[in-house]
């Protein structure tokens, strides 16, 4: 790879979306995850400019510091949509200013930037730099251990405490459960790669108790992560790393009982494992109706709620983004004393629509943003990271110490590694094209044998919501005749609070195309197998 970024990439498939709101002009996804790109902010015949221009913008003001690598020029051009030419020449101009340069094997990095004013360092522990790359796919997952299981009866139970966790022990044929990545193609190679540098280059200090905030080097990869693909602006000392988005829910919850906040708002229909977290953390939960335009923010400030969690990104699970008048109105609300709980799930998953920016980089001061790897490489790993106010910082900091005393030293040095290695934005560009042609196998299937569900949220994500008509069968009786013929599948009416169109939430990464295809026919069967609502 050169200065130019010269390298090979396969072209993206094409996609079928499942509703005209999710379809853009010209049936592809339009703009790029690197820096929030949209080429059509771009003037007519200044395309090479103005993105020379956003480059050199991104470089001054820190979301492209001193040794980030570029994406290479083919793979810019084609989330973009312009040709390679014009971000060759952006890239030279660059280059012959002196902002970036080639480093061989190493691509195309920035090594030159404005000096910027910093604030008070804070102690930072001592940890090297490693790199690593690589991808090969796993051996399929194998499924659950046979044993004693609750089977369909667990759909009929009128206590939903621990329903996800009893359906996930429930041995199955076909799992298209929502919320698993393609965990077949983790990119192993470079997993190993990377823990072997990683454990030839620490030392024996490191291994003892460390900043309860997480490996300082974690913490600038983030950074450097959140800049490039979420628009986010954020310094280490910023980043707490944590156990996954229920561990982020649960330190803030513990910060938000002591504030005195026992009443959080949250997104109906919206995740069922997110709400009871809040719940067995002591909070009551208060349902905002989703629509077309996400949460309604009248809604949520009528009801008087000081905190809000919601998925503006790719809302679960209807896979709607909270439009630009709503952002406005929550960001309104925020600024008047309101907290925003940013879950940025599903925002690096998408297809068919253009990037969103986190709402984290619009309003830092009244969002705390977080996010983890569970849905782009496996939620096994348990890492993921939190920002917050910083008036809040100190509380989030020491209840993260007196839960855990920090995360594991060696996943958060081998995942710094893939990130600032460029393996981690490679993994997401080779899934994203195996997620969005599983997706397409869904979406020909569900047309084919369950022709009066209606599909939404099909741009972006791991999974589709189907709805049903309101004189058809419950959802959960659906998805228990669907386990007893060996497929598994979440009911809508898990999801809501209130009520609404009974519908399934499938999930569609996990699993190769033949079982999508054979578990959407069976689902098929189980609802026309069922009588009709009374």
């Amino acid at each position: 790879m050169d200065v130019m970024g010269r390298s090979k990439k396969s072209p993206v498939q094409g996609s079928k979306p499942a509703d005209p709101a999710d379809e853009p002009s010209g049936g592809a996804a339009v703009g790029s995850d690197f820096l929030q790109l949209d080429i059509g902010q771009a003037p007519h015949g200044g395309r090479i400019a103005w993105l020379a221009d956003q480059l050199r913008s991104a470089v001054a003001d820190g979301r492209l510091p001193v040794g980030t690598r570029l994406p290479a020029s083919r793979v810019l051009a084609e989330e973009l949509h312009v040709t390679r030419g014009v971000v060759t020449e952006a890239y030279r101009r660059l280059a012959e200013s002196g902002q970036i340069a080639g480093r061989g094997r190493l691509g195309t990095v920035v090594v030159a930037a404005p000096a910027a004013p910093r604030g008070p360092a804070r102690p930072r522990e001592r940890l090297r730099d490693t790199t690593g790359s690589g991808s090969v796919p796993m051996p399929p997952v194998p499924g659950p251990v046979p044993g004693p299981t609750p089977g369909p009866a667990v759909f009929r139970s009128g206590d939903r405490e621990g329903v996800v966790d009893a359906l996930r022990a429930t041995p199955c044929r076909i799992d298209l459960s929502p919320g698993v990545p393609d965990l077949a193609a983790f990119p192993r190679t470079a997993w190993l790669r990377a823990e072997r540098a990683v454990l030839a280059g620490v030392g024996p200090a490191d291994f003892g108790y460390g900043d309860p905030r997480g490996a300082l080097s974690l913490r600038r990869a983030v950074v450097g992560w959140l800049a490039r693909n979420r628009g986010i602006r954020a310094d280490p000392d910023e980043v707490v790393v944590v156990a996954g988005v229920a561990q982020a829910l649960a330190l803030l919850g513990r910060l938000l009982r002591e504030e005195g906040i026992r009443r959080i708002a949250v997104e109906d229909p919206g995740s069922l494992g997110a709400r009871q977290q809040l719940e067995y953390g002591g909070h009551r939960v208060v349902p905002i109706p989703v629509d077309a335009g996400g949460l309604d923010v009248g809604v949520l400030r009528a009801d008087g709620a000081r905190a809000v969690l919601l998925t503006p990104a790719h809302q679960f699970p209807t896979g709607v983004v909270l439009d630009g008048e709503r952002r406005r109105e929550l960001l309104s609300w925020a600024a008047d004393g309101g907290l925003v709980i940013e879950d940025d799930y599903d925002a690096e998953h998408r297809y068919d629509r253009p990037p969103v920016p986190a709402l984290r980089s619009l309003m830092p001061e009244g969002v705390c943003y977080a996010g983890s790897v569970s849905k782009l490489l496996a939620p096994a790993l348990r890492v993921g990271w939190l920002l917050v106010p910083p008036d809040r910082l100190d509380a989030v900091v020491a209840a993260k110490r007196y839960a855990d005393l920090g995360n594991g030293i060696l996943t958060q040095l081998v995942l710094a590694r893939l990130m600032d290695s460029g393996d981690l934005e490679r993994h997401l560009r080779h899934v994203r094209r195996r997620h969005r042609r599983r997706r397409d196998v869904m979406l020909r299937a569900v047309e084919e044998h369950l022709p009066g569900a209606r599909v939404h949220g099909a741009a972006a994500g791991l999974h589709l919501m189907v709805t049903f008509g309101d004189d058809g069968p419950s959802d959960v009786d659906v998805a228990a005749a669907a386990l007893e013929r060996g497929v598994k599948a979440h009911p809508l009416s898990w999801h809501r609070i209130g009520p609404g169109p009974p519908g399934l939430v499938l999930g569609y990464a996990a699993g190769p195309a033949h079982e999508i295809e054979e578990g959407v026919a069976v689902l098929g069967t189980a609802l026309r197998s069922l009588p009709p609502a009374t």
